[in-house]
């Protein structure tokens, strides 16, 4: 997920977290993607500009993890698709019922942000857990399906994550960007902590951009962000609107310190696909 802030909001987050977390930096220069790779992109629809090696996969429009799998099978077999309009989406492979209960760990490098962090999670994981779905989350220090994991990066990226993979298991990792977040307990920044690790929950789940065809609509700029018919998929989910759905949590990018609880088309997705 990506942050859209004024500039003198981003000061201000500057010069607070890098006292705080300096100790997290990460100063590494991004591996080179090769040419051959950034074609496997292109042709599944997303932007290359930007596009990153990272741990499982490549990091791609600021938030979603495409791993090598998905690159090099790019035409799955499923006839349930449709030309994107600004509906609900799903990829093409979701969470089999081989996981009613998807275990999530926080495993947090920042002792900051530890506390913060700690009562996000159990918000994210309250907020699905709330839906009547046939899938549950639960915390657990060990055996997780999904785990959270933090690092400090100076970028746009308040997190990442992935999709689901062909044999129905959720993506295993989210990345969280500590350079984003205060270390505040506050309700108004677990809120807005919550709202992204429940975010890039849903891509773990299958869950696309709500905008994911014209990102100008949450971010101000950028255009469709991947293919409907190739590659990861989009598929509509019935009962969700035709036009933008504002206050999405699955929107692509979000205000410093926005709070974006489920919509009531939110969880007409979420229900109708779990």
């Amino acid at each position: 997920m990506k942050k859209f802030l004024q500039f003198l909001t981003v000061l201000s987050i500057i010069s607070v977290t890098i006292v705080a977390c300096s100790k997290d930096i990460q100063t590494e220069e991004p591996e080179a993607v090769s040419q051959d790779v950034l074609a496997q992109i292109k042709a599944l629809g997303f932007d290359t500009r930007g596009a990153q090696k990272v741990d499982g996969g490549y990091l791609v429009e600021n938030d979603i993890v495409l791993t090598e799998e998905q690159l090099s099978n790019p035409h799955p077999n499923t006839p349930d698709m449709i030309i994107a309009n600004e509906e609900h989406y799903r990829t093409f492979n979701l969470v089999s019922t081989a996981y009613p209960t998807i275990k999530v760990r926080l495993n947090n490098t920042s002792a900051n942000h530890q506390s913060a962090f700690s009562a996000a999670v159990d918000n994210a994981i309250a907020r699905y857990n709330a839906l009547p779905m046939r899938i549950k989350f639960q915390r657990v220090t060990s055996g997780a399906h999904i785990t959270i994991n933090s690092y400090y990066q100076v970028s746009n990226t308040l997190g990442s994550a992935g999709f689901p993979t062909s044999s129905g298991a959720p993506y295993s990792t989210i990345q969280m960007n500590t350079y984003h977040y205060s270390t505040s307990t506050s309700s108004t920044n677990v809120n807005y902590i919550a709202t992204i690790m429940a975010h890039e929950m849903g891509h773990c789940i299958g869950f696309r951009h709500t905008d994911y065809m014209n990102r100008a609509y949450s971010c101000g700029s950028g255009g469709n962000e991947g293919q409907t018919t190739t590659g990861v998929g989009a598929v509509h989910i019935p009962g969700t609107p035709t036009g933008p759905s504002s206050g999405s949590w699955m929107l692509a990018c979000i205000g410093s310190g926005v709070n974006r609880p489920f919509t009531s088309y939110d969880q007409t997705a979420l229900n109708y696909v779990y």
